[in-house]
């Protein structure tokens, strides 16, 4: 997306005159315009992509929006300055940085994923750094100067076609922003509603850098074309033959790509990959303990190491009267299992964002056995939609006993919400007199604050808290709210909150297959509660 400059630019000499069009001038300023608009168009969709990349392989959707936008934006504005040598060849000028544009932008998706596969990747928990966000940085950098580049090109052909005086050039910049702002608007709304799920992340990323190639090419080869030399006529085909090549050669080779960065990323056990509608599902290994679950990414069960953690976070809250339970996320059905183990539970009710998971925790036959078929026990009900949401809509008050908060990790932007003030406040209004709430917050050792701060919004709520962690992580394999951490540095603890709003919940008692518990230490003091308005669980 252009940013307006503050005054209108001057026209310079070689935009006065010219050789004459091919077209009336009407229609040449049409085909300016609608050039605009499509890189316009094709602008956005390369910022969008970059933040949805990075949010999935990095992590943390607010900061990788926060650095990628403000990169780019500083980065127009030193584009548009090192483009004042160019207006004097404007035409020429504008076709090699609408070429550059489209190669860098249509590959950035790919190397960004390249990079997360093979250079090594980073998550929130890890701190800053990593393969991935010099990369992302770079493109930021190098697609924000080639846009920003677009603006005195754009501003010089505009005037070309339309021959208006230096004094009427305002209404030639209101033009120009008029078309760039509305493909702004279009290529916002189609890059989430259209290219991604029809193409997916990579390949849309592809097909835009082609439209942007074929825009830019196009306009200055025929509309300007009696303007160019014949070295610069040729540079310019070569330029584009070249990038629609390597475009088109990427797009046919994004299967194996993929597939290829997906064992890198997850081994070679790789048995299921699917995109859902609400993320990338990939399952690996077989029936045995080396199965594992990834959900953008990042690991969320490890067969080997999921019981400890699922015992720990279900069985303490079910000491006391649990007939009516309610799972909060969970689609895995692991920590169903552990509830269907009480045969006096009457019903139980499962509350998962994503229906392919629930699907896949069904009828895949590894994760089905983990599971135990839990989802064919008749006392199980499934709904499938926002946690908060459906606390705030559709959860009787008073109903459960029980409530199990099995969700993502606090750090990733989108969860941060479940974790809220707020949230806690509606499963209370949830609980029958007597219930329990019982949270996974974090390991203690490496992740103090996060935990600390769920123990404090919990008591904000009207909670009473008994935190209690759990030993016993196999070696190698992470922790944490998603379990999300490298495999090679996640702590060894794990850190629950059971909680009560009438009177103090009874001591946990971890159950033996956890591996014993862990010294908890003493909270620090004035913590603040973290609330939709002001999310505090940054390390």
């Amino acid at each position: 997306m252009i940013e307006a400059p503050s005054a209108p630019l001057p026209v310079p000499p070689s935009a006065r005159g010219g050789a004459p069009l091919p077209v009336r001038q009407r229609a040449g300023r049409f085909l300016v315009l609608l050039a605009v608009f499509v890189c316009a168009a094709c602008g956005l969709v390369y910022e969008l992509e970059l933040v949805a990349l990075a949010s999935y392989l990095i992590g943390d959707s607010v900061t990788q929006a926060s650095v990628v936008l403000s990169v780019m934006v500083f980065a127009m504005g030193v584009g548009s300055l090192l483009a004042k040598r160019l207006r004097c060849r404007a035409a020429v000028g504008f076709g090699l940085v609408e070429a550059a544009l489209a190669l860098v932008g249509g590959c950035s998706a790919l190397v960004l994923y390249a990079a997360f596969a093979w250079g090594g990747h980073i998550l929130p928990a890890d701190g800053p750094g990593g393969g991935s966000r010099p990369v992302l940085v770079a493109f930021s950098l190098a697609i924000g100067v080639l846009i920003g580049a677009e603006i005195p090109l754009l501003m010089t052909l505009i005037q070309r076609v339309s021959r208006r005086s230096e004094q009427d050039a305002g209404g030639t910049v209101a033009d120009l922003f008029a078309a760039d702002y509305v493909g702004a608007l279009v290529g916002g709304l189609a890059f989430p509603f259209l290219l991604l799920p029809w193409l997916g992340q990579l390949t849309s990323a592809l097909f835009t850098g082609a439209v942007n190639a074929v825009a830019g090419g196009m306009l200055v080869l025929w509309l300007f074309g009696r303007d160019l030399t014949s070295r610069e006529r040729w540079l310019l085909v070569a330029a584009n033959v070249a990038v629609l090549g390597l475009l088109a050669t990427a797009a046919a080779l994004v299967d194996d790509f993929e597939r290829a960065a997906r064992r890198a990323v997850y081994g070679e056990r790789v048995r299921v990959a699917v995109q859902t509608g609400v993320q990338e599902v990939v399952l690996t290994g077989g029936a045995d303990e080396s199965l594992e679950l990834f959900l953008d990414g990042r690991l969320r069960v490890s067969g080997r190491d999921e019981r400890r953690y699922h015992e720990a976070l279900v069985h303490p809250a079910m000491r006391g009267r649990h007939t009516r339970v309610l799972i909060l996320g969970g689609g895995d059905g692991l920590a169903l299992r552990e509830v269907l183990r009480y045969r006096d539970v009457e019903s139980v009710t499962v509350v998962e964002l994503d229906p392919g998971v629930v699907r896949l925790a069904r009828t895949d036959p590894a994760l089905s056995r983990l599971n135990g078929g839990a989802y064919g026990d008749a006392r199980v009900r499934v709904v499938h939609g926002d946690a908060f949401r459906w606390l705030r809509g559709a959860a009787e008050p008073g109903g459960y006993d029980v409530v199990v908060s099995d969700l993502p990790d606090p750090g990733i932007t989108a969860s941060t919400k479940l974790y809220a003030e707020e949230f806690y406040a509606l499963a209370a209004r949830a609980l029958a007199d007597g219930g329990r709430l019982v949270v996974h917050a974090g390991p203690m050792a490496s992740r103090p604050h996060t935990y600390w701060t769920v123990d404090a919004t919990l008591r904000a709520a009207g909670f009473t808290t008994r935190p209690y962690c759990a030993q016993g992580r196999l070696s190698g394999f992470p922790a944490g709210p998603d379990r999300s951490a490298d495999r090679g540095g996640a702590p060894e603890d794990r850190g629950f909150l059971l909680a009560a709003v009438s009177g103090p919940p009874p001591p946990p008692a971890v159950p033996p297959a956890t591996a014993g518990r862990c010294a908890v230490p003493d909270p620090p003091r004035d913590l603040p509660s973290s609330t939709l308005v002001h999310p505090r669980y940054a390390e």
